[in-house]
């Protein structure tokens, strides 16, 4: 048996007996990359591959508009040099809104890459990059959106590493109007992801391969030009800042791990930051 199909194998085994998030047969589709993208374990494990023929990728059935969004993922192991595994929220068409996360491969022994952005209306240009603090291809850790009106809060097993706040009232979109799917993919970019494009991928490795599960939705799902939050706003994270031991972990996070963020990059802007860079307090 192939190494991969030995290390689903075990997956299969754990998670039938230990798995009880949400069904991936009901809450997503596979939408590109044929056989690559497979649904297993009675709908507890969702697994993603990389081949030199293509990638694949997955999209939810729901839409929604404001929520948290949680799910687990172990990283492509090894030699992931080239390889992008992208895990997002979008709308769709050219003003889209979409916010970020893309985990960027690496030779084995080096750091992945979490890259971060925010669209609003077509417009990005808001990236933030980060090291994790732990191996992500050792285990499952849990990457998250909380998206609310006033704010978007990126987590990692529940630490934030990234908040972009509203501002609209200093002339700065914000995404809140645009119903999002959640979408993920694993696709070769070696032109650019690893070293800036120096390091290709290595495709006698292949194939490359992502795992997912316990997908969890508390959000508003959008439906026929309705929320199905309208009646019901007692849900937390509708209002949900960060409390001090919050604000600790981001600045944490920001002093150790961040190796990229778009408000420092004076080059890049050579006539001011953005607007939200002068006026945000992370």
């Amino acid at each position: 048996m192939a190494p991969n199909l030995i290390l689903i194998s075990l997956f299969l085994c754990s998670f039938m007996a230990a798995s009880s998030a949400g069904n991936f047969y009901q809450d997503f589709d596979l939408i590109w990359g044929g056989h690559r993208a497979k649904i297993l374990g009675g709908g507890s494990l969702l697994t993603l591959s990389l081949d030199q023929a293509s990638g694949s990728g997955f999209q939810s059935k729901s839409q929604y508009l404001f929520g948290r969004i949680d799910m687990q993922l172990k990283l492509v192991a090894g030699n992931s040099a080239g390889t992008v595994t992208a895990y997002y929220l979008s709308s769709e068409g050219p003003n889209r809104d979409e916010i970020d996360f893309e985990f960027l491969g690496n030779l084995s022994g080096d750091p992945y890459v979490v890259h971060t952005n925010v669209y609003t209306q077509g417009k990005a240009d808001r990236e933030q990059q980060f090291y994790l603090w732990f191996d992500p291809t050792k285990d499952f850790h849990t990457y998250s959106f909380l998206w609310n009106p006033q704010r978007i809060i990126f987590l990692v097993d529940n630490i934030p590493i990234r908040v972009f706040d509203n501002g609209e009232s200093y002339g700065v979109p914000f995404p809140k109007r645009q119903p999002m799917k959640l979408y993920s993919s694993l696709w070769n970019a070696d032109q650019w992801a690893t070293k800036g494009g120096l390091v290709k991928t290595d495709w006698s490795k292949a194939p490359f391969t992502a795992f997912y599960r316990n997908f969890k939705a508390n959000a508003c799902v959008w439906s026929k030009g309705s929320s199905s939050c309208e009646n019901n706003k007692n849900n937390a994270w509708q209002t949900q800042g960060l409390d001090a031991n919050s604000r600790r972990r981001l600045r944490w996070v920001q002093k150790y791990f961040m190796i990229y963020n778009y408000c420092s990059d004076l080059k890049r802007f050579p006539q001011g930051r953005p607007r939200e860079c002068r006026r945000s307090r992370f």
